[in-house]
């Protein structure tokens, strides 16, 4: 009688439901897994399917092999997921959690087995198999408290700035011409950041009707001139606020036309002062969204009458043909020698006939144009005629520039001739300044030197993020220098009096196989002398998912798509993109620590696809579920053979399927040349339906900046929350939550004693976040 009360067997009907819950899991994986395998992906999922479908039939039948198996399923995902994953906890957990939670689902008609002495000696008999389960599960769990990375420290330096730095202001787009975005400010330390309190709110009001189709984002990095600081609106509207209380002195709305633009945004404005000037000796220069520069007194906000035509100039004469929306500014100008330049963003990929991308230079008094650069016109063409408009389709330069006053040189980072992804068509000359960093002559504006960081671009790899400009130290002595970081996760740090490269460049051959009438550029650059920012290779095992269905689904896609690494020319069968044609680096740019000799980056690490659709095709391809068109983001190129469809590399369950971090902040040693550290940026809370917050990176928009005290304070992430990180060691030092998206570069300021750190909270179209019309400083509590 106790022998039989000790073999007690599970329950039959619950063991039924069990096993069959688990077998229908088994079947669906070896279904999809063998879907896998014959498209040459890994035996794993059909393997550990069949193993799972064995294992839940062997339950339902209350058979002890049944666990046995199940605990061969779970110690061959264990070997599977570190050989391909490693122990990285985000990258080693997804693969290893759906076995182990499907195994101890299998043990559940023995752990209830009815109650008595029988079932306690039946729990006993089976207690190995379900320790060894439990001890491989907790294993797997325990690899989430591994540190990402292991933060290094190094000696600091004396890294001199261009033109030093005040405290108490902030008089360009990144604190100073050379966009390092340092501040001397050091009341906030690493020790007291996190009592960080809400000083004051501001908020800009409501956005006036922007039309269908317009994306909104508040980017606006204030300038702080005196007391008070200046900011931009999305659609243009420029407003003066107490730098102390957060109050508004004053509004000027250019009554902006928002037709068509796509994004909708302004990045920050200008400051110019002429002391003695009889109108206007201190005046705010803004860009319009829709084409315009405007001078106002920066003490009233009154337009300065004096400057071009009652106070605005137009940037759409010569241009030709403008087509509502094909020409915006989204950046402020940069005043070098009262020399006032200014790019512009065209539309992206509508037509070979889109306006010219001239860069111009206009007296910052009188608004009066002093020269044009048309990147796309010969060297050895005549002089442009009156009336005469700049080359069509030309090569533009959209994002900010820096600038250095003593070698009267303006740094642009160039954009592309359009459209992005066909360049068959382009000659050289359309080619010759495209996604390049190039220093003009401020007085003339003529190129001085040119570096092309991507050559013949067809990734919409422009450079989008500021130049930076640091002297360096040299056993020759100081070295001006630039470093200007890119798209497709570049760092090249040149001597900015000449473009000629710091620290090595390598040109490599890059992957063949264009779409018919291409032309492709045989090698690209390498920045090999710095840290790259190309997160690893892409390969099926890579392939992230948070279960093995969607794991399964992306590595399937995977092998659909052509991918043969960075700079893949784009295809009719779809191309990988990674990084993506958003970076990299965007627009966000760096900050320079010169104390520490410290640069800090944000990037991306998300993939996109992009499709060429040949001209004319509508209908879809044999297996497409619906035409190109009529998926994602569809571009026309109008004029080429190609059109072109952008999708993001997500699973269905709208999850990225590249591995995590999707975003990371890092620290690179300027001295040594080397990386530092490398933590994510950004967390799931506002992402994921569940509000759990898991460090696994984001994809990121807007900046950092960097103070004397050691801290590194940056939004920029698609999620509501802002930080400060130790800038030594990576150390998250403090973090707070904001009412909508960050994404915008912070700056930093002292007023009446008090410094005060100032972050614009509006949300970005773009990632998804949530929008509003917040400015919001942050500062210690008053003593």
């Amino acid at each position: 009688m106790i022998e039989t009360r000790a073999r007690r067997t599970p329950n039959a009907l619950f063991s039924a439901l069990i096993g069959a819950v688990v077998a229908l899991y088994g079947g669906a994986l070896a279904v999809a897994g063998g879907m896998l395998m014959a498209q040459g992906g890994s035996p794993y999922y059909l393997a550990a399917g069949l193993g799972t479908l064995a294992s839940g039939v062997l339950v339902a039948r209350r058979r002890r092999l049944g666990l046995w198996i199940t605990l061969g399923v779970v110690l061959l995902s264990l070997v599977w997921g570190v050989t391909e994953a490693g122990t990285e906890t985000w990258l080693l957990v997804p693969r290893i959690a759906a076995p182990l939670i499907a195994g101890l689902f299998a043990c559940l008609p023995w752990l209830f087995t009815g109650r008595g002495r029988g079932a306690a000696e039946e729990r006993r008999a089976v207690s190995p198999q379900l320790k060894t389960a439990l001890f491989i599960g907790g294993g797997g769990l325990a690899l989430g408290v591994v540190a990402l990375n292991t933060p290094l420290t190094r000696a600091s330096g004396d890294l001199p700035v261009p033109g030093g730095a005040d405290a108490s202001q902030w008089l360009h787009y990144g604190n100073d011409l050379a966009a390092t975005r340092y501040s001397p400010a050091q009341q906030i330390t690493p020790d007291n950041v996190g009592d960080l309190e809400v000083a004051w709110t501001f908020r800009a009001g409501p956005l006036r009707n922007i039309g269908a189709g317009n994306l909104p984002a508040l980017e606006t990095t204030p300038l702080k001139v005196g007391p008070t600081l200046y900011i931009c609106t999305p659609e243009s509207t420029v407003i003066a606020v107490d730098a102390a209380t957060g109050v508004e002195r004053w509004r000027h709305d250019p009554k902006a036309k928002m037709v068509g633009l796509g994004t909708i945004t302004c990045r920050g404005v200008a400051y110019y002062e002429k002391p003695g000037a009889a109108e206007c000796p201190s005046r705010i220069i803004a860009p319009v969204i829709d084409g315009r520069l405007v001078a106002l007194d920066a003490r009233t906000g009154q337009p300065c009458r004096s400057f071009g035509a009652d106070g605005q100039v137009s940037l759409l004469e010569d241009l030709g043909e403008v087509l509502p929306g094909y020409y915006s500014l989204t950046s402020p100008p940069t005043i070098v020698r009262g020399v006032v330049v200014v790019g512009g963003a065209v539309k992206d990929n509508a037509s070979v006939d889109e306006p010219s991308g001239v860069i111009r230079g206009f007296d910052a008094e009188t608004g009066a144009l002093r020269w044009a650069w048309d990147p796309a016109r010969a060297p050895d063409a005549p002089a442009r005629k009156p009336g005469e408009h700049h080359t069509r389709g030309a090569p533009n330069a959209w994002g900010v520039f820096s600038g250095d006053e003593a070698l009267g040189l303006v740094y642009l980072g160039m954009g592309n001739a359009t459209p992005d992804f066909f360049g068959g068509l382009k000659d050289d000359d359309k080619a010759r300044y495209a996604s390049s960093v190039t220093a003009l002559d401020v007085a003339t504006g003529r190129p001085r030197w040119s570096f092309q960081t991507v050559h013949r671009d067809i990734w919409d790899y422009d450079v989008a993020a500021q130049p930076t400009l640091v002297d360096l130290d040299t056993p020759a002595g100081p070295v001006p220098a630039l470093i200007q970081a890119t798209k497709s996760g570049q760092l090249f740090l040149l001597d900015r009096r000449t473009g000629k490269p710091l620290a090595d460049v390598e040109e490599r051959a890059t992957p063949r196989g264009a779409a018919p009438g291409e032309r492709l550029a045989p090698s690209q650059p390498f920045s090999v002398g710095m840290p790259s920012l190309v997160p690893p290779q892409l390969s099926e095992a890579s392939m992230w998912g948070i279960t093995p269905f969607d794991q399964i689904w992306c590595r399937m896609r995977f092998l659909d798509l052509r991918y043969d690494g960075i700079f893949t020319p784009p295809s009719v069968q779809g191309t990988i993109f990674y990084p993506s044609a958003v970076g990299g680096v965007n627009w966000g740019g760096v900050s320079v620590d010169p104390e520490r000799q410290l640069l800090m980056v944000n990037s991306n690490r998300i993939a996109q696809i992009w499709t060429l659709v040949p001209r004319g095709e509508k209908a879809a391809e044999p297996g497409k579920r619906q035409p190109l068109q009529e998926q994602g983001y569809y571009q026309e190129q109008s004029g080429t053979p190609y059109g072109v469809a952008l999708e993001m590399f997500l699973s269905p369950l709208g999850i990225p399927c590249t591995p995590p971090p999707w975003g990371v902040v890092e620290a690179i040693d300027l001295k040594t040349r080397t990386r530092l550290w490398t933590k994510p940026l950004g967390g799931t809370r506002d992402q994921a339906p569940v509000p759990i917050d898991i460090a696994l990176g984001t994809p990121n928009f807007g900046g950092s900046l960097t103070t004397k005290s050691g801290l590194t304070f940056i939004g920029a992430a698609a999620e509501n929350s802002v930080r400060a990180f130790d800038s030594r060691t990576g150390a998250v030092k403090w973090k707070a939550r904001v009412p909508a998206g960050p994404q915008a570069t912070p700056m930093t300021y002292v007023e009446n004693g008090r410094q005060y750190v100032v972050f614009a909270a509006g949300g970005s179209a773009m990632l998804g976040t949530v929008p509003g019309d917040y400015l919001i400083a942050y500062a210690l509590p008053r003593r």
